[in-house]
């Protein structure tokens, strides 16, 4: 007689309530916390930036999510998916993998078992589904799937800008006021005449104008002399006497009010839109290879260096265009790209895709890149059905080397960027 048995389940599996609710305490904290932060961005007038910071974070998990997904339609095993580093906030496991939430907001990861030759703690049985049994193709997709999202969401961002939102024309520019500036000694006549932005101007001295190009030469020409300028507003006409400050520039003397045009836009059928997009991705990309090559040279550290060393030196310094900029200034530069329109903030967003993507391309570890150059390495030194492992082990000096270059340069540009922040791009 065979002896039969209830099949039992294995209480490891089953998740515990307890532990359970625990950890559904913490993601409601976890949300009233953002909840709060982002109300209280509303109520201080920092949200721009908020909502651009919750827009790279969701870039950065994009990237993440690509690699799992790739990952997992090759049969890999992904064991971790965490936003963020450092101690665990919240977490819940789903099938073979934990997804959570960590206490530092840079960044994410996706942890897929057998990335290299330097793991040894792996499930024999599990052995087949690591990175580093699987083939060239499918590891060529895992490695290039976060990169490959960058790209697609600059293009997708690019073809939203060109055909929906429209590209501003400088060359062309309407009649209506822009923007209003301040000269550095703080005198802004076009303020004290009462001009406002989308004041559309009719006339400038009793002399009708027909586009931008006809008001300034009026405005340089009558510096200290008061200047009659009829404007729309809101359907009706106004006349306002602005008084041009007195500047010295090249020899001469002109007057200054601090008006500038709002740039008429233009928009691009979709498939325009598509071409010209692929267009600019490539050579923002060609450009972005370029700045990194430019800031690693001799010269380029050299003027990093001295900047640290002047960063209490408010004056503009050698490098100071070309300089890395960290999540302080960047968070900075979306704010100004709020108040500069919706182009901006989209176009940084386009920018900073992409400069990323490149950025990931780089051919080290830990970077995606760096695996690529590995597994291509290995490809072209198997032979006659036997396949080459590289030693991962002697690659790890340079890639400790690579996160300690990172982080320093993170952490200076963190300090610069607080100390010296770099000058409003939009203006």
């Amino acid at each position: 007689m065979t002896q039969t048995t209830t099949p039992t389940i294995d209480e490891k599996v089953m998740p515990d309530p307890d532990v359970q609710r625990a950890e559904r305490r913490k993601l409601a904290m976890l949300f009233g916390i953002m909840a709060g932060g982002i109300t209280l961005s509303v109520m201080t007038g920092t949200f721009p930036v908020v909502a651009f910071c919750i827009a790279m974070v969701a870039v950065v998990m994009i990237h993440e999510a690509a690699h799992f997904v790739a990952a997992k339609w090759s049969g890999m095993k992904a064991t971790e998916f965490f936003f963020g580093f450092g101690p665990r906030l919240w977490s819940i496991r789903k099938g073979e993998t934990e997804y959570g939430i960590k206490a530092i907001p840079f960044g994410g990861y996706v942890k897929i078992i057998g990335m290299s030759n330097l793991e040894r703690d792996i499930d024999p049985a599990d052995e087949p589904r690591t990175y580093r049994q699987a083939s060239y193709p499918k590891r060529m997709l895992v490695a290039m799937a976060g990169v490959a999202t960058h790209f697609t969401m600059a293009f997708l961002l690019l073809v939203l800008l060109l055909s929906a939102v429209g590209v501003p024309n400088y060359e062309n520019p309407s009649l209506n006021v822009g923007s209003i500036s301040r000269l550095d000694t703080g005198a802004a006549p076009a303020v004290d005449a009462g001009f406002k932005v989308g004041d559309r101007i009719v006339s400038v001295g009793g002399t009708p104008v027909t586009n931008w190009d006809e008001v300034p030469p009026i405005i340089r020409a009558n510096p200290g002399r008061p200047v009659d300028f009829v404007v729309e507003r809101e359907g009706a006409r106004l006349t306002l006497t602005a008084t041009p400050a007195t500047l010295e520039a090249d020899g001469e003397t002109r007057g200054f009010i601090g008006v500038s045009p709002k740039p008429t836009v233009e928009r691009l059928n979709p498939l325009a839109a598509s071409g010209r997009a692929v267009s600019d991705i490539w050579a923002l990309s060609t450009g972005s290879v370029k700045a990194l090559g430019s800031f690693f040279s001799p010269g380029a550290l050299s003027d990093y260096a001295g900047q640290l060393t002047n960063a209490g030196n408010k004056t503009p310094a050698a490098g100071d265009d070309q300089r890395f900029v960290s999540v302080v200034g960047v968070a900075r530069i979306a704010g100004q790209a709020a108040e500069s329109g919706l182009f901006n903030v989209i176009y940084l967003l386009v920018l900073l895709n992409i400069f990323i993507g490149v950025f990931n391309l780089v051919p080290l570890l830990p970077l995606d890149g760096g695996h690529v150059a590995i597994g291509t390495y290995e490809r072209l030194r198997s032979r006659g059905g036997r396949r080459y492992q590289a030693d991962v082990g002697k690659m790890m000096p340079v890639a400790a080397a690579v996160i300690l270059i990172l982080v320093l340069i993170g952490v200076t540009s963190i300090y610069l960027d607080i100390v010296k922040p770099v000058a409003n791009p939009f203006q």
